[in-house]
Formats: structure tokens, sequence, C-alpha cells
């Protein structure tokens, strides 16, 4: 049997988020006329923004490395006035849509059976709602469909034809999230994850036509994408969305639906999130880890290492471990304080994040656990 490899690749027309009060908003939209008015919020313009409670009073937005446009429509929304929660939704939902991206949304990879099962959860800081869905299906956003769990039911989670259901009676559009590309590494998944079944991969004419399942590398994900945010008010919002791991068994969740787990915000302290391999995550409850260590006053990249080493520990099956001992899969965390500092970290080294801050949008280095071994003795490692 071959031995599954643990690799990361690694975002209708909503209702209305409860809005800021009067004052505040009007105090905000004073604060940002200058750039409220461009469509991409240059550093000269942001740098205008006086007053506030982010870093240098300007907004602050943190997401996965695939989340680097929707940093900068995150920034640009709540410059606007937007009310967090809304910008980062709006953020993800440019990755969620992209058929590009085989780890979210649209064009997401599929379960085992070939089809695509979408999993969201946001967290808005000024009312701590929450809202969440897994295992939906057809639907392109369902960043969306979770924050109206939040705002029109008495629950945190829907899931399934639940969820389903729910999104169809607010209006959401129901698409085939399978794209061709991600079919197309569905069935070569099929083909050749195994040479027990009756799936055989087309002839090969390089070979003389001859039919092999030799391995050969493929797309395979953890998904996701993760997007926080800090407005000059000082007031955070978050939201998590994924495909999920790629070929799952029909049903699996992850730790991006889970709150506490792929994500938590607490207005007061800061808000976290991951990506990775979710079950890990959920083992340790990541992303509550993190800002209860922000609360007790450690930065946000110390306390995305200390969820890591915790998680490092905690891992014990020897199927999840390399022959050095070290963990074979990938986690990063992403955390933002309250007062505006932030970071990143991996269990391996080499992962990038997205922020927007002090007026500019970019990439920057996660701190890390290990350094990655030459790629040669890496499949198992993550990336």
């Amino acid at each position: 049997m071959r031995r599954r490899c643990y690799l990361k690749s690694n975002e209708v027309v909503p209702e209305k988020e409860q809005p800021m009060s009067d004052l505040s908003r009007r105090e905000f939209l004073q604060s940002a006329a200058v750039a409220a008015t461009a469509a991409a919020v240059t550093p000269e313009l942001a740098a205008q923004v006086p007053g506030g409670a982010g870093k240098g009073a300007l907004p602050v937005v943190i997401s996965s490395a695939n989340g680097l446009r929707a940093t900068q429509r995150a920034a640009t929304m709540i410059l606007e006035g937007a009310d967090t929660l809304d910008a980062v939704i709006a953020g993800v939902n440019i990755v969620e849509e992209d058929p590009e991206d085989m780890s979210v949304g649209y064009g997401g990879l599929p379960n085992e059976d070939g089809i695509v099962e979408l999993d969201s959860c946001v967290m808005h800081g000024p009312s701590f709602g929450a809202g969440a869905v897994a295992a939906l299906r057809n639907i392109k956003t369902p960043s969306q469909v979770a924050r109206l769990v939040m705002q029109r039911t008495d629950h945190v989670l829907l899931v399934g034809e639940g969820a389903l259901r729910f999104a169809r009676a607010h209006g959401f559009e129901e698409v085939n999230l399978l794209t061709d590309g991600a079919r197309r590494a569905w069935l070569k998944w099929k083909e050749r994850h195994s040479d027990c079944d009756d799936w055989i991969p087309p002839p090969d004419p390089a070979k003389n036509d001859t039919q092999t399942r030799a391995p050969v590398d493929l797309p395979f994900s953890y998904g996701t994408i993760n997007c926080c945010a800090l407005d000059p008010a000082g007031n955070m919002s978050g939201v998590t969305t994924t495909s999920g791991l790629s070929f799952k068994i029909p049903g699996r969740v992850g730790d991006s639906p889970i709150i506490g787990a792929g994500l938590y915000v607490d207005n007061e302290v800061g808000a976290a999130g991951s990506t990775g391999r979710g079950e890990a995550v959920i083992k340790v409850c990541g992303s509550h880890t993190i800002v209860e260590a922000m609360r007790h006053d450690m930065a946000p990249v110390d306390a995305c290492l200390h969820a890591l080493k915790r998680i490092t520990a905690a891992t014990t099956e020897s199927r999840l471990r390399r022959e050095d001992g070290r963990v074979n899969f990938d986690v990063k965390f992403y955390a933002l304080a309250k007062d505006g500092r932030f970071g990143a970290a991996a269990i391996w080294s080499g992962a990038k994040y997205a922020v927007y801050a002090d007026g500019q949008n970019r990439l920057e280095d996660c701190a890390y656990l290990h350094e990655r071994p030459a790629k040669a003795q890496t499949r198992d490692a993550g990336s």
C-alpha cells in the first residue's frame, strides 16, 4: 500500500453585518476621507489617516499567503467605512470564486467521490457573534452562508444538507463546484492511488501505450484561506474558508469551520486563524490557544509558535512522524493583536503570509519551528 503523504498547498448578495455606531462611523469616515475614494489604497493616502486603536492608526489585515488580494480588498473597504466582518468576507470571496485556486471554494479539490464539500466560519469581534457551515455542497461562497448562520439563526454551526437548505432559503445560487481542472486531478488520483481497484490511467503514448499505476505528482491540498482584520476604532473580525483535505472521506470536517480551532476572535485581545492539517489544529484548539496566549501578554508570533509546539508534542501517531521524529505535515497560524501587532508561524520553514499594515500590502516570511530539509526528504513535511 502506498503511504499517504500530507502536503499543503498553501477565498446572492449578502445582508449587511451590524454597523458601527453613528459616532464611531462618523469619526472613522472623517479620518479616512483622503483614502475613501481610492479603488486601491496607496501608502501615501493611507498614511494620512490619523487616530484610532490600530498600529499606526491604520487598518491591519492578515491572511494566509493565498490572500494577498483579500488583504488589499479588506483594507480598502475598512478605509471606506465598512465593518471588519464585511471586509474580510469580501476579501476571501475573491479566492472562493477563483476557479484557478484548488484549495478554496469554486475549483477546490473534491472528496474521494469527486464531490466538492466546503467549510467556513466567521467571528465578529464587536458582537462576539459566530457562525459556521461544514460539508456544504453547491455554494461558491460558504463564508457568506456562515455569516447568515450568525445573523439569522440561533445556532453557530450548520452542516451538510441542512446547511445547503439554509443557503437555498436565503437565495444562494447552486452551481457545480467541480471545475475541469479539479476533476482531472481527481481522476488521476482515482486511477493511480491504488492497484487494488478497477480504475486505470489512460495509455501513455511515450511508453508504447502501456498503462501504469506508478505514483505521480498530484495536486494535494489542505486548502484554506484565513483572514483577520483590525480597524482604526479597534474592532476586529475574522473568517476562515476552505475546500478541505483533497480526496477526503465524504463528510470529513477539519478545523476551518470550528470556532476556537480554525478561527477565534476576542475583540478585547486579538484574532487568530490557521491553515494546514486540521485534525492537528482541532486537538489543541489552536486559534483559541493563540488568543489566550496573547491575553497573557505573549506576542503574536510567539503565541503562534507556542500553539505549534503544542501540536508537535500532541502528535503521537507514528504514521504522522518522519524518520527523524518530526511531524510529516505542516500547520500555519496567523495572529493579530488588539494593539495592531501581527505575525505568523509554521512548523516548517519557507512559508509566507499576506498582511496589510502601515498602508502597505505585502507578503512576509512566517516564523517556524524546523528548517525544511532538502526537497528529496520533504514529501512528508508539507509545504
